[in-house]
């Protein structure tokens, strides 16, 4: 069928190929090419009986003529080129119109198959998609459809074929790749799935994320298949241990035998298992479905009130999951795919047995260990329940509250549980806060769990601010009060949250102003370390960017503002960016600037707004502090000339709407191209409190000189550069 399939598909394409080529040479300025083309035209429409083909249709042209008129021999040739240009056009109206037609119904075939995968009954999908591509025979997706059906029945290479045919339709369909990579995995090709996986990333570049998460189970399962071969050949050697995991396996297998012969079959093989070999002969030997589906060991785990016997029979479980699941992906991956385990290991946790809970809580320790193990966690786990259920570990003031909070800092490094926080955050934030009101009734006691969970809070609002404002509130109040511990780790970390919460709320920054945050931090840059003074800076550059009574204080503080100077000669960009932000802001406030006159703070921003920062900040918050300076302090603007206004040097540039910059002598200051796109900056030469005359270029490389960008500053003679003017309304800068 699929090669007959292909004929046709063949045939159509030929035949369209020659009636393309035919008008072509019609249409040609070569008499002689004209007429081999009419010739052939009349041959095609005369002799040959044409069937043609679309979507199951056919038509056939009828050649009876009756009384067929007589054209004069030079009209013969216009009159047959336009007659096979009709019929050309009229057939292609009408394959349009059957195309139309056929379209809505493979459409409507499409969406009943999607139903019938929805529900599961793929063998009813199969059909639908099958009866669709019978009407339209180029639809990549009830191809790529159907070979997903196909992979859910078990029948890979068809799924292989249909992916082919759909990539025939469109050489760059992802999804069709995907799909065969999929298939090809199961079918144990795992070059060829990599392969498939790698096309999609040469399609498109920004499924990066996937396509590393793809190419890891490949390799993840490659590995497992290595692992079974290794194990087996083992086990036909007659190496004790593998012969003995197999036995003790056959032995549990036996049902309805006392919960004491189960604890003791499973403590010789957990004793068994050591390695990579033993664990994967428990996992090809079906271990998980032994334990898993023995009624008498889920009725141990059923019970709410467990005898000791019961209760040796879990903890057993417990810990022969950690013997099988150390450093083995495979064995991690089945045991937590198992359906009972989902709300299985988070109600553990909360038993009241405490050998339970300690065991449960060491199992999903060494889970979390791994990037692949956390996902599983996340992917798999009753997360409300988990969360709940780690929260009550503050009852213990031992190393499991401690354990129970790196838990879920460790989760929170996942994207999936920061996607699933925000989508619950209503039914997790009163656990969050009650844990940190806790705590600081008894920072001491609660010292490390404090530090764990501040931690995690900062993993939470990594990647963004969180969009609710009644949960920062609440954060950064508890934060503001941390920051009056003299635990430096608990300074720290308060200090860290409070520079991602600070910036959602506009309430929040007030209520900061009112606790004193911003004398605080400026403590912290005096005696703070790099990172105290990375998160510090931040605070500050927000505080200021908002608040009038912010900038004074700052200015207060900081006189002649020394703490951001030292700041800006950091080798952190995000410090550098952050401190010329809070030092811009803090040019709005009167008579500031004059502090900075006997300071070479106008090198300093040309530099970082001409040189070679990584980050686009550095430069923009340079240049516009700069600009703000020399706006708020007269002294800082360009010299007039002594004959009144100077004329325009014909060098000068219109740089973008609203730009201008002038070459200084022979060595031009360009600002940098990041500053030339502003709306409504001018560029100018600035009067540095040194003649003009007194200028002197030096040559790249010279002592003293500097090359930034391209563009070389003088430190000792800098008396004619360029800064920014920027004019009112400022434009907002992006934090750190």
């Amino acid at each position: 069928m699929a090669d007959d399939h292909e004929k046709d598909l063949q045939k159509f394409l030929k035949n369209v190929d020659e009636i393309t080529s035919l008008i072509q040479e019609m249409n040609s300025d070569d008499p002689v090419v004209q007429q081999r083309a009419v010739l052939e035209t009349e041959k095609r429409l005369l002799f040959t009986e044409e069937v043609q083909e679309e979507d199951g249709c056919r038509t056939t042209l009828n050649k009876t003529m009756i009384s067929p008129p007589q054209a004069s021999p030079e009209n013969t040739d216009e009159i047959n080129s336009e007659a096979f240009l009709a019929s050309v056009e009229l057939d292609a109206k009408e394959r349009a119109r059957r195309r139309r037609e056929n379209k809505v119904l493979a459409d409507a075939l499409k969406q009943k198959g999607n139903e019938a995968f929805a529900r599961g009954d793929y063998e009813a999908a199969i059909l639908c998609y099958s009866e669709g591509l019978e009407k339209l025979r180029d639809m990549k997706v009830l191809y790529t459809n159907r070979a997903q059906a196909y992979i859910k029945l078990g029948d890979f290479q068809k799924a292989v074929v249909d992916c082919e045919w759909a990539l025939k339709c469109d050489e760059k369909c992802t999804k069709a790749y995907f799909h065969m990579g999929k298939a090809h995995l199961a079918l144990k090709n795992y070059n060829v799935s990599r392969e498939c996986y790698q096309k999609i990333l040469e399609i498109n570049p920004q499924l990066q994320t996937q396509v590393k998460e793809y190419l890891n189970q490949v390799n993840l399962r490659e590995k497992a298949d290595l692992q079974e071969k290794e194990a087996h050949e083992l086990l036909d050697s007659g190496k004790n241990t593998a012969v003995t995991v197999k036995n003790v396996l056959e032995t549990l297998c036996k049902p309805d035998q006392t919960p004491l012969f189960y604890a003791g079959g499973i403590e010789i093989l957990t004793e068994m298992i050591k390695d990579c070999p033993e664990q994967t002969l428990f996992r090809t030997h079906n271990g998980f479905s032994v334990i898993g589906e023995n009624e008498v060991i889920r009725r141990c785990f059923s019970t709410a009130g467990k005898d000791a016997m019961e209760e040796t029979v879990c903890v057993s479980v417990l810990r022969l999951w950690q013997a099988v699941c150390a450093g083995n992906e495979e064995n991690q991956r089945l045991l937590l795919l198992r359906p009972e385990m989902g709300g299985l290991l988070p109600s553990l946790l909360t038993s009241r047995v405490l050998g339970l809970r300690k065991q449960s809580l060491a199992l999903l320790l060494q889970l979390a260990r791994t990037d692949h193990g956390r996902s599983l966690v996340v992917g798999h786990l009753d997360l409300t329940r988990l969360l709940e259920a780690l929260v009550s570990f503050l009852d213990f003031s031992d190393k499991k509250a401690n354990s129970a909070m790196e838990l879920l800092t460790d989760l929170a490094l996942e994207e999936r549980f920061q996607v699933w926080f925000q989508a619950n955050l209503p039914g997790v934030l009163p656990a969050l806060t009650g844990v940190l009101a806790r705590c600081e009734e008894a920072v001491d006691l609660f010292r490390d769990v404090l530090y764990t969970l501040l931690g995690l809070v900062m993993n939470l609002c990594l990647q963004s601010p969180f969009i609710c404002e009644v949960w920062a509130v609440e954060v950064s109040r508890r934060c503001m009060f941390l920051l009056n511990s003299q635990d430096g780790g608990i300074l720290t970390r308060a200090a860290g949250v409070l520079s991602r919460t600070l910036s959602s709320s506009r309430k929040i920054i007030e209520e900061a102003l009112r606790a004193g945050v911003v004398k605080k931090m400026i403590k912290f840059l005096k005696t703070g370390g790099q990172t105290a003074s990375r998160y510090a800076v931040k605070i500050l550059a927000i505080c200021t960017n908002s608040q009038h009574e912010a900038r004074e204080e700052v200015i207060r503080l900081d006189q002649k503002f020394g703490i951001l100077l030292k700041l800006l000669s950091s080798e952190d960009e995000i410090v550098v960016a952050n401190a010329a932000l809070c030092l811009g802001n803090c040019m709005e406030v009167p008579r500031a600037a004059s502090s900075l006159l006997q300071t070479d703070i106008v090198q300093v921003l040309l530099r970082h707004a001409g040189g070679d920062a990584q980050k686009t900040a550095v430069q923009l918050n340079a240049g516009i502090a700069l600009g703000k300076l020399c706006t708020a302090e007269p002294r800082y603007a360009p010299a007039p000339s002594r004959g009144g206004p100077r004329q325009l040097h014909p060098g000068r540039r219109r740089a973008s709407r609203g730009t201008m910059w002038w070459p200084c002598g022979g060595w031009a200051s360009v600002p940098p191209r990041t500053l030339w796109r502003a709306p409504g900056v001018l560029v100018l030469p600035v009067h540095t409190g040194v003649r003009p005359s007194s200028y002197i270029p030096e040559r790249p490389g010279l002592s003293g000189s500097s090359e930034r960008g391209g563009r070389c500053f003088s430190d000792r003679h800098l008396s004619c550069a360029l800064t920014a003017i920027i004019f009112p309304p400022f434009h907002s800068l992006l934090l750190f």
